[in-house]
């Protein structure tokens, strides 16, 4: 099994969230790429050689979604990832209400339009994992794994 985690950070704080779901699927003898947002073309991505796609974007100000995962975001609408399982999570600022982490709404609504299979709820993280976070990931990480071996029966 392939995972791709694609990830957008200004402070570090995003990348540590990325780290937590990478290295849960390493525990789980998962083959796992770690790759900036920015550099990547929905188009690109293929289920012959990927099972589960996870984007980790941070939401700042009042619900933004990440300058460098615009473009991504953007093209995921004309992207067939039919065969594919993805999963969003990510950190924002509890400071902001009703606008804390919406980047990872956006991004599912996004995901739905695509044909790829939900693998698990996305987990927002206030500012960096701590203990709490941490275990939701793991276990969002997890169930993205649960349900990429279903799709494959």
């Amino acid at each position: 099994m392939r995972a791709r985690v694609f990830f957008a950070t200004i402070t570090g704080n995003n990348e540590d969230v990325a780290d937590v779901i990478v290295d849960t699927f390493k525990n789980e003898s998962v083959e796992v790429t770690k790759e900036d947002i920015q550099l990547i073309d929905p188009q690109d991505i293929s289920s012959t050689d990927t099972d589960i796609v996870v984007v980790v974007p941070y939401t700042f100000d009042k619900g933004s979604l990440p300058d460098e995962a615009l473009d991504f975001y953007e093209d995921l609408v004309d992207t067939d990832l039919s065969g594919i399982v993805y999963g969003v999570s990510g950190s924002g600022d509890d400071f902001y209400g009703d606008d804390f982490a919406v980047a990872i709404d956006k991004f599912e609504q996004q995901f739905e339009k695509t044909g790829a299979t939900k693998g698990a709820k996305g987990v927002k993280v206030n500012l960096s994992p701590d203990a709490a976070a941490t275990e939701a990931l793991q276990a969002f990480t997890k169930q993205l794994i649960v349900t990429a071996k279903q799709q494959e029966k």
